[in-house]
């Protein structure tokens, strides 16, 4: 057991299901967001007392079931277009009787009409395509309260930002979009925006 682990079981009293799941995503390599990221935004959703979560990429529900677990006021609606990731999620938070409180979209999230989710969302977390990070943003923070606070996973996509040379060219294209939405989020003057080290590298911003 390494520190990370052993902070993380300090802070969190997993469910043998919970752990079940990561030991899926394990096996199946489905990328689900890291311990230590998933605290922090635990923490960040218990302080900002947010009760409407918007998801876009659900993978196997991991992380929309973990913000559901923290109180039976939130809600959460979640984007996946992928059906075998779809119908997982489905599976798992049926097994939790989350249905009632977390809505699972089958969809690609760029064909979605925003306005048909409301507008009164607390918190928008974007963990989906990573080259489509920015369209993601413009297109859903349209459905945020002012105040309201986005939260972006792999920014630093296992460091692979911070190197200089890449040699796979499809890696090192979608490492160069990902250092473009990095710039991009920096400097947008509607949110004021922070960067973490923690997990894969993490944005939060609050909505002006």
């Amino acid at each position: 057991m390494d520190k990370k682990e052993y902070l993380f079981l300090l802070n969190n009293k997993s469910s043998d299901f919970i752990i079940k799941m990561e030991n899926y995503a394990k096996i199946n390599k489905v990328p689900i967001i890291q311990k230590s990221g998933l605290d922090l935004i635990t923490q960040i959703i218990k302080i900002g007392k947010c009760q409407r979560i918007l998801e876009i990429g659900t993978a196997i529900g991991y992380s929309a079931i973990n913000f559901a677990l923290i109180n039976d006021d939130i809600e959460i609606t979640t984007i996946e277009r992928d059906e075998l990731m779809y119908e997982t999620a489905l599976s798992n938070i049926q097994s939790l009787n989350l249905q009632t409180r977390i809505n699972v979209i089958f969809q690609d999230a760029l064909d979605i009409d925003e306005s048909s989710l409301g507008f009164d969302f607390d918190l928008l977390f974007i963990d989906a395509a990573k080259s489509q990070y920015q369209k993601f943003f413009i297109k859903f923070t349209k459905c945020l309260k002012p105040g309201a606070l986005v939260i972006i996973d792999n920014l630093l996509f296992h460091d692979l930002v911070l190197k200089e040379q890449i040699t796979n060219r499809n890696t090192r294209q979608l490492v160069s979009k990902i250092k473009a939405f990095n710039k991009w989020l920096s400097t947008n003057t509607d949110f004021d925006t922070k960067f973490f080290s923690i997990g894969d590298g993490i944005a939060v911003s609050i909505k002006k």
